[in-house]
């Protein structure tokens, strides 16, 4: 899949044992995801060219988007992606995220898809 030629797989694997993530079962619900994803160099013509589909992509699932947009080079350039949405659990955002256009495209050098909880600002 994308996801999995972008590494995604690889970033749990690659947590040393003393930051390995707790068992599902010692996880507090946290249902917002955050997608980081990375642009491979010299892509912007086809970030450009994906676009529409991509947005059709976030707005299909626009209810539960917190927030969603381009991650930017020092030039002002798009370089990446960064969504944070709730989804039901990490599978769920795995899905979403190698389902994303970009991702099917081949946009992306690397994606990680990681549990992210509200903080700021308080409700």
């Amino acid at each position: 899949t994308p996801l999995a030629d972008a590494g995604v797989d690889a970033l749990d694997q690659s947590l040393p044992a003393r930051v390995a993530a707790p068992q599902a079962a010692e996880m507090p619900a946290m249902p917002y995801f955050a997608i980081h994803c990375i642009d491979k160099p010299d892509s912007l013509e086809l970030r450009a060219a994906t676009r529409p589909a991509h947005l059709g992509h976030i707005h299909a699932a626009n209810d539960t988007m917190l927030v969603a947009g381009p991650l930017l080079g020092l030039d002002g350039a798009p370089i990446g992606s960064l969504l944070i949405a709730d989804f039901a659990d990490r599978k769920a955002a795995i899905q979403f995220a190698a389902e994303d256009p970009y991702a099917l495209a081949g946009l992306f050098a690397s994606v990680a898809v990681t549990a992210w909880r509200k903080v700021m600002p308080a409700e």
